[in-house]
C-alpha cells in the first residue's frame, strides 16, 4: 500500500487514533507522581536505579518539571488536534528513559521502553508532511495536507485525560467507599465514550461508503 493511500485509509487512522491514545495514557501514571512530588519506586539506594531515582527525587522543582512534562505530552496527545507536538515531546521525554532503562539494565522495563519507542517514532512518521519544511529550509516545498482526524477524536481524548487524572487522584483500594463508587464510575465513562466515539465513526464510514 502507498503512502498516500495509508495516509487516507479509515482504519490506519483508526488506529493511529486509539495509538494516539494509548501512548498519551502510558504516562500519566508516572508523570502525576512526579508532578504531586512522590517517589516513583522503592528501590534501595543501595541499589543502582533506586540511587538514581532518589537522586532525581531530591532534586525537587526538576522531579515536579519531569511529571508536568510527561502529564503536558500525554495531553497534547490526547487531544489528536495538538498530536504531532505532542509526539514531539514524547520522544524527547521518552529517549531519555529508554536509555536510562537500558543503561541502568532494568530487568523487563527495557522492553516496554522500546515498545514505547517504536509506536511513538510510528507517531512522528504519521505526521511527517508537518515536519518536513523545518528540513528543508529556504528552499520551496509542496507540502501534502491531510484532513485532521474528526472533532469527536478530540472530545473523547480530553474525557480520557480527565478521567485518567481523576481515577489516579482516586484510591479505590485503600480509600473510601465513595471513592470505590467514583472509580467505577469513571471507568464506566471511559467505556461509554470509548463505545460511543467508536459507533459514531462506523456509523459515518458506513454512510461514506453507501451514500
Amino acid at each position: 500500500m502507498k503512502w498516500e493511500q495509508l495516509r487516507t485509509d479509515s482504519i490506519s487512522q483508526w488506529i493511529i487514533i486509539h495509538l494516539r491514545y494509548l501512548v498519551g495514557s502510558a504516562f500519566f501514571p508516572s508523570g502525576l507522581i512526579k508532578l504531586m512530588g512522590d517517589r516513583f519506586t522503592r528501590i534501595s539506594t543501595d541499589h543502582p536505579i533506586g540511587y538514581f531515582f532518589e537522586a532525581l527525587y531530591q532534586s525537587g522543582f526538576y522531579w515536579n518539571f519531569l511529571g508536568l512534562a510527561q502529564v503536558t505530552a500525554g495531553i497534547l496527545l490526547m487531544t489528536q488536534r495538538f498530536a504531532t507536538l505532542g509526539a514531539l515531546m514524547f520522544l524527547a521525554i521518552l529517549s531519555n528513559i529508554w536509555l536510562i532503562t537500558l543503561s541502568l539494565s532494568f530487568a523487563g522495563t527495557w522492553i516496554i521502553t522500546s515498545l514505547m519507542m517504536i509506536a511513538v517514532m510510528i507517531l512522528v512518521i504519521w505526521d511527517k508532511h508537518k515536519l518536513l519544511p523545518l528540513f528543508n529550509y529556504n528552499k520551496a516545498i509542496m507540502v501534502k495536507e491531510y484532513p485532521d482526524p474528526d472533532s469527536r477524536w478530540g472530545v473523547a481524548g480530553v474525557v480520557y485525560s480527565i478521567s485518567f487524572i481523576a481515577l489516579f487522584m482516586l484510591n479505590p483500594v485503600k480509600g473510601e467507599a465513595y471513592e470505590k463508587w467514583l472509580s467505577i464510575l469513571i471507568a464506566l465513562i471511559i467505556a461509554a465514550t470509548f463505545i460511543i466515539s467508536n459507533y459514531q465513526a462506523y456509523k459515518n464510514r458506513k454512510l461514506a461508503v453507501n451514500p
